[in-house]
């Protein structure tokens, strides 16, 4: 299996122009992030968890020639804005782009990319066929895959377990049930929004503790903010086997 971070960042706390901050001053590429989302590569499929407003740019950046599905974690617009340019792999591979999601996921994307599903569609539009999966193991291809449910403050969201390895992004609070299903990973991905509490995300320590509590072999932190700090003085601070992700990263299990 090959993972690549497409991007790590988050919309929480974008930064204005103005913003002088030494993240948005930091010439390290990994204090450059684009909004979160992560490329599979598995069993001879490439699929993808979210579709974010930057998805063009990372699907091209990352050269990604085909694509067998999309994944949503949840509905907010810095995870599906980007669906659209879905219309790319449609031309190049002659078919629907499958896409799956709890329905309320899909019944958000109807909404946002309704051109896309009109009765009389114009020429070009993406083709999109959806699949409503629920807190059930479910198969893209031959690829089995686990739903992990999180809450983002009290919107419920979807973490994915495929094989050893798990990304949850959006999170600030997973039950004991669902965590059973984190258990015996290798590599665990997990979002950590800043240092300072937040509302609906879990801060670096919180990230820490579920990581202590779940002992992968290796931790990412992903969906993280400039007010995170430099990566190269966050990382100093990580135990041995954590570390901060960033866009491009590819790790192999």
């Amino acid at each position: 299996m090959k993972i690549t971070f497409l991007g790590t960042g988050t919309s929480q706390g974008v930064p204005v122009i103005a913003c002088n901050c030494e993240v948005c001053r930091s010439l390290d590429y990994r204090d450059k992030r684009l909004r979160v989302a992560v490329h599979i590569a598995t069993e001879g499929k490439s699929l993808v968890i979210d579709a974010g407003p930057d998805f063009r740019q990372q699907m091209l950046r990352a050269r990604i020639h085909t694509l067998d599905a999309v994944i949503f974690t949840h509905e907010h617009k810095d995870h599906t804005a980007g669906l659209d340019d879905v219309r790319a792999y449609n031309f190049h591979q002659k078919r629907d782009m499958p896409v799956y999601g709890r329905l309320q996921v899909l019944d958000q994307i109807k909404r946002e990319f309704a051109y896309a599903f009109a009765e009389i569609r114009y020429p070009g539009i993406p083709q999109i066929s959806l699949f409503p999966i629920t807190n059930q193991a479910f198969n893209i291809d031959g690829v089995a895959i686990t739903p992990i449910e999180v809450l983002h403050y009290k919107l419920p969201v979807f973490g994915y377990r495929i094989g050893d390895f798990t990304y949850i992004t959006d999170v600030n609070f997973i039950s004991e049930e669902e965590k059973q299903k984190l258990k015996g990973s290798k590599v665990l991905v997990i979002g950590a929004l800043q240092k300072e509490k937040h509302l609906s995300h879990f801060t670096l320590s919180e990230a820490l503790q579920l990581i202590e509590e779940i002992a992968p072999t290796k931790a990412y932190l992903t969906h993280i903010s400039h007010r995170m700090g430099l990566h190269r003085l966050v990382e100093e601070e990580l135990p041995a086997n954590v570390h901060l992700a960033y866009d491009g990263l590819t790790i192999e299990l």
